[in-house]
């Protein structure tokens, strides 16, 4: 198989999902492929059902109709929202990234080859001599990077994020978005993993990705940042106008209204 077709291969197909919580289908109608080495971004609103598209492409939500298909063998892997995390709990860096060992099940403790992989993969994403460090001593930016450590122990083909700029300054969005991109990039330079994540922020991460699927129950737009981010697909998906410039040769999303609000304040605060 030639470079292109490879990175043309189909690692999962939902054709005319629909899922649910025993209740109304939660997501409709849902068609969407991803391929090999593939970048993807999916935004929409909260409560638009992202995490459950997430959660379908895990496997852990069942379609009630329609189909997902994946390729034989796929190995997936998980990063969830950093908010989910209960940072209190008596757990080292080495701990986290050892709870997902292929073996655990059968090995509780970690045999000598595996702590070497675990501390071979936090040194490559910049953690390495911490891996006693208790996870509640980390930054943002390094507490991000122990989950995707968690995850690349398992060596997955595709790698699903929830949020993973959620809540972190700019400086810590742009080195997790480093840490994907080198991820993502093809070998010999990279690993060449397919990414999907979700996010709610359009202008300093969504913009960047070489694909976007603007999200609301359904796919409103699947294509590139220029072709997604354009006010009519934007105001289907999230229900409020929204105006769109051209900066660098980049979409800048804004809301319309803003003066209006911002006038409403400066004048509030005025009396």
């Amino acid at each position: 198989m030639s470079k292109s077709a490879e990175k043309s291969a189909a690692l999962m197909t939902c054709e005319h999902m629909s899922c649910s919580y025993g209740a109304a289908p939660v997501i409709e109608n849902v068609d969407v492929t991803i391929h090999r080495g593939e970048f993807v971004g999916i935004v929409g609103p909260s409560g638009s059902g992202k995490t459950t598209l997430l959660r379908a492409m895990l496997g852990s939500v069942k379609p009630i109709h329609g189909s997902i298909k994946r390729q034989p063998g796929l190995r997936l892997a998980y990063v969830p929202q950093l908010e989910t995390v209960d940072w209190n709990f008596p757990v080292t860096v080495g701990e986290v990234v050892g709870m997902s060992r292929p073996q655990r099940l059968m090995r509780p403790q970690a045999q000598a080859s595996e702590i070497s992989l675990i501390e071979d993969v936090l040194e490559r994403l910049g953690l390495g001599g911490l891996t006693q460090r208790h996870i509640r001593e980390l930054s943002g930016g390094q507490q991000q990077r122990v989950f995707l450590a968690r995850a690349l122990i398992q060596k997955p083909d595709m790698l699903i994020l929830d949020e993973p700029t959620a809540g972190v300054d700019v400086r810590t969005r742009h080195e997790v978005l480093h840490v994907l991109a080198d991820l993502n990039e093809s070998p010999p330079n990279g690993d060449g993993i397919a990414i999907v994540l979700t996010t709610h922020d359009l202008n300093g991460l969504a913009a960047h990705l070489p694909r976007l699927v603007c999200f609301n129950r359904t796919v409103i737009a699947d294509g590139t940042p220029a072709e997604v981010l354009q006010p009519y697909f934007l105001e289907r998906t999230y229900g409020a106008p929204m105006e769109v410039l051209q900066h660098g040769g980049m979409p800048i999303v804004l809301e319309q209204g803003g003066d209006e609000l911002r006038n409403r304040l400066n004048r509030s605060t005025a009396s």
